[in-house]
């Protein structure tokens, strides 16, 4: 794996580091090649129920380096396009990963940066992190999907607010303003994220899929589009050894072994 990515496995939980903290964990062109297949990687390993995202050191990630986006008024637009849309494959790879992804933030999040960490499926935040859009303050325009995470939670005129001014988001109002799952204490969200993360690993797999799918859609989609996706993903649910062996030990009143349900799911399938 690069540099500028570290993996670890700790169970059942896959933690992927942005490492590059001398720059706050800017990102780099390196975290844009590494990440995606990471997750990807993540994904199709069956040891891994759950994924958590931090950052090396005291910050989760300042966006963009803006030494490199100072050159970019010398690109045509067809390039500048081009180099964006690698920030826009990482967030796209986080939306896609078919396993929750818990982002672990300590310091703070800035820019691109706090759009990596809303578009993974849960936060959590030490309390004296800090937290901005403030791509106003370079003349430049939020990009990364910011825009479309916050108004998610915020109304229109309190994202134009924080758009424009560019203030500071304390670790607290992100919470309060609902997408911050967990506060914790500095130094020990990476530690209540893999605690999160473990016990949704020992849940079923393709049932976790299969809820991400429906939340991702659950925000945009209207009520009878939403129920119809809600239907199909019922019926496919309700083939699943995961299912079978859930609502068995529900009324054999004994915990799940939805390993075992895997196995067999995957033996099943085995030519």
């Amino acid at each position: 794996m690069s540099s500028a990515l570290l993996t670890e496995q700790q169970g059942t939980v896959r933690i992927l580091s942005i490492n590059n903290p001398a720059m706050r964990n800017a990102m780099t062109a390196g975290l844009y090649a590494a990440l995606p297949p990471a997750l990807h990687d993540a994904q199709q390993d069956s040891s891994v129920g759950a994924i958590v995202l931090t950052g090396t050191g005291s910050f989760f990630c300042a966006g963009g380096d803006l030494t490199q986006l100072a050159l970019r008024h010398t690109l045509a637009p067809a390039e500048r396009r081009e180099k964006l849309e690698n920030l826009h494959g990482l967030v796209r790879a986080l939306r896609d990963c078919g396993k929750p992804v818990i982002a672990a933030v300590e310091g703070g999040a800035s820019g691109a940066g706090l759009s990596l960490a809303l578009a993974c499926d849960m936060l959590v935040v030490a309390r004296d992190a800090v937290f901005s859009m403030a791509y106003v303050k370079v003349g430049l325009s939020p990009d990364g999907g910011a825009t479309a995470f916050m108004a998610e939670f915020v109304s229109r005129q309190l994202l134009t607010e924080l758009c424009l001014s560019g203030e500071r988001i304390s670790a607290e109002r992100l919470h309060r303003l609902g997408p911050v799952n967990r506060l914790t204490d500095t130094g020990a969200a990476l530690a209540e994220a893999l605690a999160l993360a473990q016990r949704l690993a020992q849940g079923p797999h393709r049932a976790n899929a299969r809820i991400k799918t429906l939340c991702r859609s659950a925000h945009r989609a209207d009520l009878f589009t939403q129920m119809e996706l809600e239907a199909t993903l019922m019926v496919e649910s309700q083939g699943d050894a995961e299912a079978i062996e859930g609502i068995n030990a529900f009324l054999a009143k004994r915990a799940p072994d939805f390993a075992a349900a895997r196995q067999s799911n995957a033996n099943t399938a085995a030519p």
